[in-house]
């Protein structure tokens, strides 16, 4: 029996989600607690991997059995054994061809930053500490460049191994906060750190140090040595994982009602 889980995860205690052979992992908490209860090794399968001190409002896996456990029932089994920084929300049976890599229709991610005279420190971990003044306006208007279908190798790390760097972005945008802002992006799929480059170009034309009306430039030159820094990975959140492309729909309609 194939069995698709919802979690959430602060992820300032892993060193990512992918198991490694050292380092605390998010994959490696569960499966541990998988194996405790089926006696043999047993892997999950993520939509998708997040880097050390990256989080999760909404990340899913799926994993097979043969435990005869009703989908009530596993929820809780789980939930007792699994650390305090790592929650299942919802276990239920899905087809043996099911595979949620393969299957979801796109995410969505939150990055935070918040400003002040001074660092925070209970943001540490959750959020990215910002102090420079930022043009709201400068921002939106570089954001928007992005919105559609573009090749994204200028915003990729370089150590990413996928040849086809072209990407869909349905929506960029910025979410005033109370001590900064949220970025919420939401695309078809994202390349390694893509995010995080993106953001920290952002806030760079935010600053003056890029012009906003140069974006389209950026990205035809396809040349990730123009935009050389990433953001902090601690701001970054996965917020949702779109199962299907009614959902991803519902979602950008809700989204366009709110802004």
């Amino acid at each position: 029996m194939r069995y698709l889980v919802r979690t959430s995860y602060n992820g300032a205690g892993f060193n990512g989600f992918q198991y490694q052979m050292e380092g605390r992992t998010v994959q490696g908490e569960i499966e541990k607690i998988l194996q405790r209860m089926h006696k043999v090794p047993v892997r999950i399968h993520p939509a998708g991997r997040t880097d050390s001190g990256v989080h999760a409002r909404e990340q899913y896996f799926h994993f097979d059995t043969d435990l005869n456990i009703p989908e009530p029932k596993w929820q809780h089994a789980l939930n007792s054994a699994m650390p305090g920084d790592i929650a299942i929300h919802e276990v239920r049976r899905i087809s043996p061809d099911y595979h949620i890599r393969h299957h979801s229709e796109g995410k969505a991610y939150r990055y935070r930053i918040y400003q002040g005279d001074i660092r925070d420190p209970f943001e540490k971990g959750l959020k990215t500490y910002y102090p420079y003044p930022l043009d709201e306006d400068r921002m939106r208007e570089a954001m928007q460049h992005f919105v559609g279908t573009h090749d994204f190798t200028s915003f990729s790390s370089a150590k990413s191994p996928i040849e086809n760097k072209v990407r869909h972005i349905y929506r960029f945008d910025l979410i005033r906060t109370e001590n900064g802002y949220d970025f919420l992006i939401i695309g078809s799929g994202f390349l390694y750190n893509m995010v995080r480059i993106l953001v920290a170009y952002v806030l760079e034309v935010g600053q003056g140090r890029w012009e906003a009306s140069r974006t389209p430039q950026i990205i035809e030159a396809k040349d990730r040595t123009l935009v050389p820094k990433t953001a902090p990975a601690e701001g970054l959140y996965l917020e949702r994982v779109f199962l299907d492309e009614a959902s991803r729909n519902q979602a950008l309609e809700k989204y366009n009602l709110i802004h």
